[in-house]
């Protein structure tokens, strides 16, 4: 009986992908809080198309894109339940469970993705992973590229002097309020929906972000120059349930772990790509590329950056700051 049903499947060219199409599918959700067309979702989609080249029809992957399931937040506690398997989040995992190790997060720190892959790989950056593991029930996989972020104004900036008086629209994250202040800028918080409109009647004089926004908001309507600044290298980071990530075999485990390698690297290149393809269509717009003395803006924020590591766990100022720390 059992050599006849191995004839049957074989002859049904079932067996090719042995042992993997004898097993029921394992589903994977893969979050994101942005929409379709991004790096984010070519890279959610070169992962399932390398577990499906890999074991095809072992795996069965479910993009949930534009926080469908819920926003960061929301998705951290469904993955701590094990009620999702993976997300390709931002920053409110390292913030909600290893805040004193986050030093990722603070502007003008690093201004590399090679400085904070350094970070990640030293003693505080292990560390920042272990705690939200355990406090979060995370398995972390490595980090994906984003865009850098860099300031929009209505006039030209180029040393932190050109701050004095200027109303810069901020996310209400504290540590980027301190370190814009301390720079010289007076930071508003306005609701993302609404920052073409505080532009255009004047409630704020610029903004910063990653060139997507600028890009997609249009604002070279309500803003003239944009100031490559670079001050924050904000990464995606892929994270998978502990609880969901435990249970599966150890073959499949590889795979999966192989397949978000795959999709990590492809998804930093793509956003490397739409990075330059931003910048280039927001000149052809009009707006003026200045290329700041960001040494001036880092030795600025460099006080503000001080009080902020120092009230961070010991030894992240040494590993953030390396030789500078000395």
């Amino acid at each position: 009986m059992r050599k006849h049903l191995f004839a049957t499947l074989a002859t049904l060219g079932m067996l090719t992908a042995a042992p993997f199409a004898l097993a029921n599918p394992i589903e994977i959700q893969v979050n994101n809080t942005m929409s379709e067309g991004g790096s984010e979702s070519a890279a959610v989609e070169r992962f399932a198309e390398y577990l499906e080249e890999q074991a095809p029809g072992r795996f069965e992957v479910r993009p949930f894109l534009a926080g469908s399931l819920g926003g960061e937040n929301a998705i951290l506690e469904l993955l701590n339940l094990g009620q999702t398997q993976i997300s390709l989040t931002g920053g409110n995992w390292r913030q909600q469970y290893a805040p004193e190790y986050d030093a990722i997060t603070v502007p003008f720190l690093f201004t590399t993705w090679d400085e904070v892959d350094a970070y990640i790989e030293t003693p505080s950056g292990q560390a920042l992973i272990e705690k939200a593991e355990s406090q979060g029930g995370l398995k972390f996989f490595g980090t994906q590229h984003r865009g850098p972020r860099h300031m929009t104004a209505n006039k030209e900036i180029n040393t932190p002097a050109d701050l004095a008086g200027f109303r810069l629209r901020l996310p209400s994250l504290p540590i980027w309020l301190e370190v814009w202040e301390e720079i010289g800028a007076q930071v508003v918080n306005v609701p993302a929906p609404e920052i073409y409109l505080a532009m255009q009647t004047g409630q704020v004089d610029g903004h910063e972000n990653s060139l997507s926004s600028p890009y997609t908001r249009r604002l070279w309507e309500v803003q003239d120059y944009l100031i490559l600044t670079s001050h924050v290298q904000f990464p995606w980071s892929w994270v998978a349930s502990s609880r969901w990530w435990d249970g599966l075999e150890a073959e499949d485990q590889a795979l999966i772990a192989e397949a978000i390698d795959v999709a990590r690297e492809y998804g930093s290149e793509q956003e490397l790509e739409l990075d330059k393809y931003y910048l280039e269509a927001l000149q052809e717009e009009g707006m003026t590329v200045i290329e700041p003395d960001i040494d001036a803006f880092r030795e600025a924020a460099m006080p503000a950056i001080d009080r902020v590591l120092s009230e961070m766990a010991d030894g992240v100022r040494e590993d953030a700051l390396g030789s500078e720390s000395n």
